[in-house]
């Protein structure tokens, strides 16, 4: 298994401040927040990308939009609206190459969700 920045947190070795955790995920603050929430949540075991999932893999990539779900409504956010997104490779914005899911809410959220550096390319 390649070793990631989540690796180091799933194993306890980089602090996080984790907001959820069970067998199968982790999830914990953005320490870069694009939204009043911004949450990732990731799977214990390490799939690098969209691409790398494999047919085994679908019941923890079901359950990281069931831990969504779940944290949307146990914080207070679930009725108002929410953001999920996974990016998948480096011109997306994938910065860490293990699969996670960004959770964002806490404010409105336009779309499309250009930044000012995708504008101009």
């Amino acid at each position: 298994m390649s070793e990631t920045l989540f690796t180091k947190i799933i194993n306890r070795e980089i602090p996080a401040d984790i907001v959820y955790e069970d067998d199968l995920t982790l999830a914990f603050k953005d320490i870069n927040p694009q939204a009043p929430v911004h949450l990732l949540i990731i799977p214990k075991k390490h799939i690098a990308t969209i691409n790398d999932i494999e047919e085994g893999d679908r019941e923890v990539v079901g359950h990281l939009y069931y831990v969504a779900a779940k944290l949307a409504k146990e914080m207070g956010f679930a009725e108002d609206g929410y953001r999920v997104v996974m990016n998948c490779g480096e011109n997306s914005g994938q910065t860490v190459f293990h699969i996670h899911l960004h959770l964002l809410a806490g404010k409105p959220l336009g779309w499309p969700p250009y930044t000012d550096k995708m504008k101009q390319a």
